[in-house]
């Protein structure tokens, strides 16, 4: 049964003498929220989209939940395709924050790709670099993204960065619908999907970007003989046609258990929100992702990467008011420099 996405809350100014207190139902979730008088004692209570059961992004979403409890700023973690459905989904009030790539997070502010008109988004902070993977069972066949003419590929999840970050690759490599014989047959599966047709031999391979280690492909890498397909190639390529998110990063061997080591495409992760969350609700929530980051590195090592001085490096997607007040009081930029 789809999904029927929740209708969006309603705002409670500050000051009314009544607090309104609405509890909405997520069809299918059973997750409950109510929303309190803005500036009462009550903490807020925020909806943050994540990923699918195996990646990164749902690991760290149950994690923050985790880390905001008893804050001002609580949220509840809901597994979502990710990005591009994360950005929607936020853009429309479903949500209030979420993980995005930056690539497809700076197309969404700007109205371009598969968002009809720009998205009312800001950055919280740039979390860590995604790592792109190229699965193949390691006695197939496949040596190279070429390789993969006229066969067939998971491009990941409808609706998420990495089918969007896929199809770039398919179309910079003469892979896409356009190739005739040689093109790609293209499937859209979540990563549990694509993990199982792999090992049954349904796909020749499949596409997944996300930080290192993934739990489901070290799951898989324990059952099967896999290999990564080397993709470093194509990050020029990529940000020549589509601007500077792309850069070559390296899988290190064993990251995945007895997989050689591979360069690859990486693309920064973002925790992103609506632009008009409330300013002091979204300071509550950057320094609550700071003051739990090593509870955070425990979900996922990627984390380590996480520094005030890094996250704020999210342009061209401004940061939120909120974000910037906590990196101002960090005294980690000039406001004016946050603001730019």
């Amino acid at each position: 049964m789809t999904e029927q996405p929740a209708p969006p809350r309603r705002r409670v100014r500050a000051g009314m003498v009544v607090a309104l207190a609405a509890v909405v139902a997520l069809a299918g979730g059973g997750v409950w929220w109510t929303v309190h008088e803005r500036g009462g004692a009550a903490p807020e209570q925020l909806t943050l989209v994540s990923g699918l059961p195996g990646g990164v992004y749902h690991s760290l979403g149950e994690a923050l939940q985790h880390a905001t409890e008893g804050t001002d700023a609580q949220v509840t973690a809901r597994q979502t395709a990710a990005s591009v459905v994360n950005l929607e989904m936020l853009a429309s009030g479903e949500a209030d924050v979420g993980f995005a790539l930056a690539d497809i997070t700076a197309l969404a502010v700007s109205g371009e790709g598969p968002f009809e008109e720009p998205l009312g988004i800001r950055t919280v902070a740039r979390l860590y670099d995604n790592h792109t993977h190229l699965v193949v069972l390691e006695d197939g066949p496949v040596e190279q993204l070429t390789d993969l003419a006229g066969g067939t590929l998971s491009v990941g999840a409808a609706g998420s960065g990495t089918e969007f970050l896929a199809h770039r690759f398919l179309e910079i490599a003469g892979l896409d619908a356009e190739a005739g014989t040689d093109a790609v047959q293209p499937v859209s599966m979540s990563l549990t999907e694509s993990v199982h047709a792999l090992e049954h031999g349904r796909v020749d391979a499949f596409f997944w970007s996300a930080g290192v280690p993934t739990q489901a492909v070290t799951e898989l890498a324990e059952r099967t003989s896999v290999r990564l397909i080397d993709l470093s190639e194509w990050a020029a390529p990529l940000t020549e046609r589509h601007g500077a998110h792309f850069e070559e990063v390296p899988i290190p061997v064993d990251t995945y258990p007895g997989v050689p080591g591979v360069r690859s495409v990486g693309i920064s992760s973002l925790l992103v929100v609506r632009e008009d969350l409330g300013t002091k609700t979204v300071e509550q929530l950057t320094e609550t992702l700071f003051d739990s980051r090593a509870d955070l590195v425990q979900v996922h090592p990627g984390i380590r990467q996480l520094s005030e001085r890094t996250a704020i490096g999210t342009l061209p997607v401004p940061l939120h008011e909120g974000a910037v007040n906590y990196y101002e009081r960090a005294k980690v930029a000039h406001r004016s420099a946050l603001e730019n």
